[in-house]
């Protein structure tokens, strides 16, 4: 089964709460007593939702490693057969969860029994991402690779609202809301993006997502014209970070989808 890397995840969610926190209004955090954060991974949103709840929120997550960055409480196990008794949580939430699993209806059905109150989950729509760059061939090659690597994954990657997701699961009340997380590059350049402009001039992320990418429509010739391209490109964008010219916004859209337990 192919999914998103833990590193694709990672990145999606890095920083998504740092300057607003409005959408996460529907999910009523003050009100509640115990929270559920699944496929909380190194605990991005586990720690914004500690931060937001008066009462006790709990990390799951499938991968120890990732799960060894959360404090406690934190537990490890599977969306789809959550170790818990029914309604035992106010609160039921991911985020950028039900893109990378291969029956997000079988999550939401364990969101909802698990819950007594709420579930949300917070997701975004990967075909829809949009770049901006001051390096001109940015944008169209980022959005070829992003196709040809969507492709080549089995899972929703466009879910974003999961509006009839949570209908089938017997939740009322569905309100979806959404929110683009934006991410900028600019001067004074970070170490991250430092990185990452080396790897796009090497084409070290692009060959990590080969097998992804070759197992949707992408020939292996179409891999290595784009891997040149790609390189080619961050060549040009290390030349104009070395000048100081450099900029890049990226626009993810996301859709926080809430819906009550009748």
């Amino acid at each position: 089964m192919r999914q998103f890397t833990a590193e694709y995840l990672d990145a999606t969610r890095e920083g998504m709460w740092e300057d607003s926190r409005a959408a996460l209004a529907p999910l009523e955090l003050g009100a509640c007593e115990r929270v559920l954060d699944v496929g909380a991974g190194t605990g991005e949103l586990t720690r914004v939702l500690r931060e937001e709840s008066p009462g006790q929120v709990v990390a799951l997550d499938a991968d120890a490693g990732l799960l060894a960055e959360v404090t406690d409480p934190r537990v490890r196990g599977d969306a789809t057969r959550l170790p818990f008794p029914d309604d035992a949580f106010d609160l039921v939430v991911c985020q950028a969860l039900l893109v990378n699993l291969p029956d997000p209806a079988a999550a939401v059905r364990e969101f909802a029994r698990v819950s007594r109150d709420r579930v949300a989950a917070i997701e975004p729509d990967n075909s829809a991402v949009t770049i901006e760059s001051t390096v001109e061939a940015e944008a169209p090659l980022a959005r070829r690779a992003r196709g040809s690597y969507l492709d080549g994954v089995e899972t929703n990657a466009a879910l974003g609202a999961a509006r009839e997701l949570f209908a089938d699961a017997g939740l009322a009340d569905v309100t979806v809301r959404s929110y683009d997380h934006e991410r900028t590059i600019e001067p004074p350049y970070t170490e991250t993006a430092l990185t990452a402009a080396r790897r796009k001039a090497s084409g070290e992320g692009l060959g990590s997502d080969r097998e992804t990418m070759l197992a949707g429509e992408t020939t292996p010739e179409e891999f290595d014209a784009l891997r040149q391209e790609w390189r080619a490109m961050g060549r040009t964008v290390i030349e104009q970070m070395q000048a100081g010219e450099y900029r890049q916004r990226e626009v993810v859209p996301f859709y926080v989808t809430v819906g009550t337990v009748e």
